[in-house]
């Protein structure tokens, strides 16, 4: 009975061992947010246009197409030469205009004789004063028909020359209603041409955001396939479209073969720069809507802390409030955590350097 007592008052070598440490969930590596200075970039969407597109019609009416020398997407010179018209009854016209300057010029040369023979015999009194007052009229009306004629053959030689199209400026063919053996009506388009081949994008911005846009300032545009293309703005529209409240800003877009009129277009107007603390976008995990990341704290255990998220920029995301920049934050395997776990922190890889794109404005953050 002794031995009994002696060895249930003897405490257990195992009851006096502290609480074994819990053991880590997972192995993770750490990482502080970065204070940084972020271009700030507006976002706007919209489609590309020509700059200007000059309608090329038919100056004359009922004559048939003979030629046309180009097609759409060609790219024309000004002056040059890109339809002609059937001049033969034209140019029959200017022959019988011209024959009719000839005789008219002959006739004044006629009256203008007559009058030099008459001035001397008048001043001797030979010729009365009503004979020669019917000289200088007969001389005077020569010297009309002279130039009414002159104004006939000019205006023939401006319809033959009308009857070869050309370019009125430098561009691109965007479209061809000719087609060869018809015969045009006066005014009718036969062509259409962007002048310079100078495309523009007409981007749509909330009025709100106006202010921010100024002449001058740059612009990057993605297009269809992910091209990006650079511009600067031309012209914000006075005035704002009563159904969206939007505006229409005009950019001019260097010669490109990337776009094309008519493609729709996103954008970003860089409006200027902005201090941001930023963190990897692996260290951000999403959960109902709501961005998170995971506080190291107690030296192995992690808090889960509910984050505002702000701009991006590559593979990197602004943190607007939640952290600060010096919170210690799990990066890699973030998204396999659960407030309160412990974790095991490895040695963190080196930084990447910082891309140096646009950020784009959120909305509400303008």
């Amino acid at each position: 009975a002794a031995l009994a007592w002696v060895s249930a008052a003897t405490p257990s070598p195992a009851g006096d061992a502290a609480p074994a440490k819990q053991k880590a969930m997972l192995t993770v590596t750490s990482l502080t947010p970065q204070p940084s200075e972020w271009p700030v970039a507006l976002a706007a969407n919209g489609g590309i246009f020509a700059w200007q597109e000059a309608v090329i019609g038919s100056e004359l009416s009922g004559l048939r197409l003979a030629e046309v020398g180009v097609n759409v997407g060609d790219c024309v010179h000004a002056g040059q030469v890109l339809a002609r018209f059937d001049a033969a009854t034209v140019a029959a016209d200017v022959e019988q205009k011209d024959a009719a300057l000839e005789e008219a010029r002959s006739a004044l040369g006629e009256a203008q004789s007559t009058v030099e023979r008459a001035r001397p015999l008048s001043a001797n009194g030979l010729v009365s004063a009503q004979q020669m007052t019917q000289y200088l009229t007969a001389e005077r009306s020569a010297k009309a028909r002279v130039a009414s004629a002159q104004a006939t053959l000019k205006s023939a030689r401006v319809r033959l020359a009308q009857t070869e199209v050309r370019a009125p400026d430098d561009g691109v063919i965007s479209s061809r209603s000719a087609t060869l053996g018809s015969v045009a009506p006066q005014g009718q388009e036969l062509f259409k041409l962007i002048r310079k081949n100078r495309l523009e994008w007409r981007a749509e911005v909330p009025g709100g955001d106006l202010r921010l846009v100024k002449p001058g300032q740059a612009v990057t545009l993605t297009v269809a396939g992910g091209v990006a293309l650079s511009g600067k703005v031309r012209m914000v529209g006075p005035t704002l479209d009563p159904a969206t409240r939007n505006a229409l800003v005009y950019v001019d877009l260097p010669p490109s073969t990337d776009a094309q009129a008519g493609l729709f277009a996103r954008g970003q107007f860089e409006i200027g720069r902005s201090p941001a603390l930023t963190v990897a976008q692996s260290a951000v995990v999403m959960r109902d809507g709501y961005g998170y990341v995971f506080r190291i704290v107690a030296g192995d255990r992690v808090s889960q802390t509910k984050v505002t998220l702000g701009r991006r920029i590559g593979d990197r995301i602004e943190v607007l409030d939640g952290v600060d920049a010096h919170s210690v934050l799990v990066d890699q395997g973030a998204g396999f955590l659960a407030d309160g776990d412990v974790v095991q922190v490895a040695q963190p890889p080196a930084q990447s350097a910082q891309p140096a794109q646009l950020a784009q404005l959120s909305p509400g953050k303008r």
